[in-house]
């Protein structure tokens, strides 16, 4: 089954080509919604906004969030802001949140990710090598990840920003 994948994520790429999913990919302009006190209708409604932009079938789309302490962690919108987020989740445990939307249905899946007691200089460090401002909460586990984070529970796909289980659930991969 071809899919149009309804973001323009290169993380999610990369996931879908290593699992063998033929798929294309078209960007989509539809406004996101924040809600810090419900990461979960937060990523639902987005996943399904960015589906719904795109009026054809094997729509596949998806919202990744950080949440910690009951604020809402996105795309940072400057290096320093990036600084920022790391600096207030250093040392600390957050759930990473990704909706995702195939055909008007969503499924959300939940992972915990600790950091390491980073330093500033660290912080520094990472935000000149990585550039994270297109990632939920302002890093990516799979550059440089082990730079940053100490450990995580759950999908390593989910912390990438699409997890697998709901593609197994829909029948794209096996």
């Amino acid at each position: 089954m071809k899919i149009i994948l309804a973001s323009g994520s290169p993380r999610r790429a990369k996931i879908l080509e290593a699992l063998g999913v033929e798929f294309s990919i078209i960007k989509t302009d539809a406004r996101e919604v924040s809600y810090d006190d419900d990461p979960r209708r937060t990523v639902t409604e987005n996943a399904l906004a960015k589906g719904a932009a795109i009026k054809d079938r094997n729509v596949l789309s998806a919202d990744t969030i950080v949440w910690y302490d009951n604020r809402i962690y996105g795309k940072p919108s400057s290096l320093d802001q990036a600084r920022e987020f790391l600096r207030v989740l250093r040392g600390k445990t957050h759930t990473v949140f990704t909706g995702v939307a195939f055909n008007g249905e969503v499924k959300v899946v939940e992972s915990a990710v600790k950091f390491r007691q980073l330093t500033e200089d660290e912080i520094n460090e990472y935000v000149d090598r990585v550039k994270p401002l297109d990632r939920a909460g302002a890093y990516d586990i799979d550059e440089s990840g082990e730079f940053i984070v100490e450990s995580y529970s759950g999908s390593y796909e989910n912390i990438m920003g699409l997890p697998v289980e709901p593609l197994k659930e829909w029948g794209i991969i096996e």
